[in-house]
């Protein structure tokens, strides 16, 4: 069979690393092909190569049997390639038709875009209001934007990074359905994904780099997910070791937190209470978009409009105290914007340490003390096997993994009361996100309270002794890890708990009978 895509011997080199050295690659029609590595092993790049916005220093890209030079991106959506980014290529102060329109043709009417946007948004299964400014966007959001500018294109070749980090479970089986319907009627999917089960379960063939390197080839419904992690990294993923541990006294407190939305599209929170105790972990599951958003706005000290004894810590009200005076208590923040809210991009590392480490250690009468916080970030980087150049590397040099490491790292060196962390491994590879999640368990078992906010319930089931799950700016009751299961908690995030949003249903009644 003729492939739809071949690279020969790609090879790209930047000043300081070689990010694809002599790389081969062979798709064809119908295919959904997963491309599997470690953070910075190469993937992004020779995604970018193929979508035309990076140019290969050496090696051929065949379409269809036919050489091509893929000159930018325009050259190839016109060949029938669409691409969703990992970091995503969206302007803040357009409507989500507004950026969509922008890779359309001149002439395309926004209404008859908006009504296009909807329909295939909701085929997908994927809730998108056209009209909103992406400003308004939490980061899952945006990335729905992305697939669904891509699924418009009806393209040949769907390239997808991470796409179900936004999908409640039963949504990802439709999307999973939707990719089988692409492949069926020809379209090749190439398809990076961390999740070792995703790629078993959807892909047909599997590419593994390494340091810029195919490592191997194989069919992953043969693989184990241990084979696959071998593959990837050398080893399997480390397994989390959790020292036996008892909640203690309640350091936050969140009591009946109401709040307007603070923009035409945001989520109103509707009286949210849950506590915090020493020593525990609490995972917050929900679909991005039902007020995670307002709510991290509102613990971290962003949005003071809170009533000051809605949000205790330490038994103080806190509500109306910005974010340096809720950090000088103790209070630690991970915010799921790694690039321009958890870090800098064009400040180093070292530099960045100043984001929340701001003390007489790091700055004395006034003066920066370079020397110290240099050697706090060295001891960042080595602590949390980031691959950087050292202290003196922008934070933007880093690939998406390695960043999240730096700024949880960042966090975790500062020993806080109180660590909220949102989307601590999204993008991250399974060795990386293995060993944040050690490091989070390490911080509760020393005390620490730990809300964490994500869209991985396994990730949650995990590492969390306590789940909650926010739907519709509302609070679900608590359950303990051992008494919940993937089902419930998939329905739970549709609103569907006794007195919810949505109300309760038949399913939902049946777990608790």
């Amino acid at each position: 069979m003729e492939t739809r895509l071949t690279l020969s011997q790609i090879t790209k080199r930047y000043p300081s690393v070689v990010a694809n050295d002599g790389v081969d690659l062979s798709v064809r029609p119908g295919e959904i092909h997963a491309i599997l590595g470690e953070n910075g092993a190469g993937k992004s790049t020779l995604m970018k190569i193929i979508y035309g916005s990076v140019k290969p220093d050496a090696g051929t890209v065949f379409w269809n049997g036919k050489e091509v030079h893929i000159a930018n991106p325009a050259a190839a959506r016109q060949l029938g390639i669409a691409m969703v980014f990992q970091h995503f290529s969206l302007f803040d102060t357009l409507t989500v038709a507004e950026n969509i329109a922008l890779g359309l043709p001149k002439d395309t009417k926004l209404d008859e875009l908006s009504r296009r946007i909807e329909t295939t948004a909701r085929q997908y299964g994927l809730d998108l209001e056209p009209q909103r400014h992406v400003h308004t966007l939490s980061v899952g959001e945006c990335q729905r934007v992305e697939i669904v500018r891509a699924l418009l294109a009806r393209p040949q070749l769907l390239i997808l990074d991470e796409p179900t980090s936004v999908l409640t479970p039963q949504a990802v089986e439709k999307l999973f359905e939707t990719l089988r319907q692409l492949a069926a009627e020809g379209c090749s999917i190439l398809y990076i994904s961390h999740k070792l089960d995703e790629i078993r379960a959807l892909c047909h063939t599997c590419t593994v780099m390494r340091s810029g390197k195919v490592t191997g080839v194989c069919d992953p419904r043969n693989e184990t997910a241990a084979s696959l992690s071998r593959m990837m990294i050398g080893s399997e993923p480390p397994t989390i070791m959790s020292g036996e541990h008892h909640p203690g006294r309640t350091v936050m407190a969140v009591r009946h937190l109401s709040l307007e939305k603070s923009h035409p599209f945001g989520t109103t929170l509707a009286d949210i209470s849950f506590e915090l105790r020493a020593g525990e972990i609490v995972g917050i599951a929900g679909v991005s978009g039902n007020g995670q958003q307002e709510l991290l706005a509102a613990l971290s000290g962003e949005d003071p409009r809170a009533a000051p004894d809605m949000i205790l810590l330490d038994d103080r009200p806190i509500g109306r105290k910005n974010a340096a005076a809720r950090r000088r208590s103790g209070l630690g923040f991970v915010p799921e914007e790694r690039l321009g809210r958890g870090a800098v991009p064009d400040m180093s590392l070292g530099q960045n340490i100043l984001l929340s480490h701001q003390d007489s250690a790091t700055v004395k009468f006034g003066m920066i003390r370079f020397e110290v916080i240099n050697h706090l970030a060295s001891s960042i980087i080595n602590r949390f096997k980031v691959k950087a150049a050292g202290p003196n590397a922008t934070a933007g040099s880093l690939s998406g993994g390695n960043l999240q490491k730096y700024i949880v790292g960042r966090e975790v060196m500062r020993h806080p009361k109180v660590l909220i962390v949102a989307q601590p491994t999204w993008g991250v590879d399974v060795g990386a996100a293995a060993q944040i999640r050690a490091e989070l368990v390490a911080l509760r078992d020393a005390g620490c309270a730990l809300l964490v906010i994500s869209e991985e319930l396994d990730e949650l089931f995990e590492i969390s002794d306590r789940l909650l799950v926010i739907a519709k700016g509302r609070m679900s009751p608590s359950i303990p890890r051992a008494e919940a299961d993937i089902n419930l908690i998939g329905q739970w995030m549709s609103g569907l708990w006794k007195d919810g949003p949505g109300g309760s249903s038949p399913q939902q009644e049946a777990a608790h009978a």
